[in-house]
């Protein structure tokens, strides 16, 4: 969590010590490469939800894809809302409040995923194999 303050503090220092436009246009170009990161990932993790086989596996999928394309988008969305407008103290707040969301989500999102995939053991959910029942064999 520090470290995300220190950076958001460190992209604020830069913006306002610098008058040049092309420091605007580089985090405007690093919030938008952020943001297309994330959703590419989202898709990646969706489309492993659908093809993945089993139920532990489709887990993996969402809660690892989940949480780090949620980390991109909103880092992204952080960047963008400092470098839009002008620069005040109530901008720099509302990223820091965005890096809190994003320490939640890399806390709470696994912790959800382990304890889904643990009630999943418990409750006895068969594993994959290549001779599953149901799964039809190439003669």
């Amino acid at each position: 969590m520090i470290l995300n303050i220190i950076s958001i503090l460190f992209f604020t220092a830069i913006l306002y010590f610098s008058s040049s436009p092309l420091v605007f246009y580089l985090l405007n170009g690093l919030s938008i490469c952020l943001i297309l990161l994330g959703l590419f990932f989202f898709l990646g993790t969706s489309i492993g939800v659908i093809r993945f086989p089993d139920f532990y596996t489709r887990m993996h999928a969402a809660g690892k894809g989940d949480t780090l394309s949620s980390i991109l988008i909103l880092f992204g969305i952080a960047l963008f809302v400092l470098n839009t407008g002008t620069l005040s103290i109530g901008l720099v707040l509302v990223c820091i409040k965005i890096l809190l969301i994003i320490n939640f989500i890399f806390i709470g999102s696994p912790t959800a995923t382990h304890a889904i995939m643990d009630a999943g053991y418990g409750t006895e959910v068969k594993h994959w194999t290549n001779d599953s029942e149901g799964i039809k064999k190439k003669k």
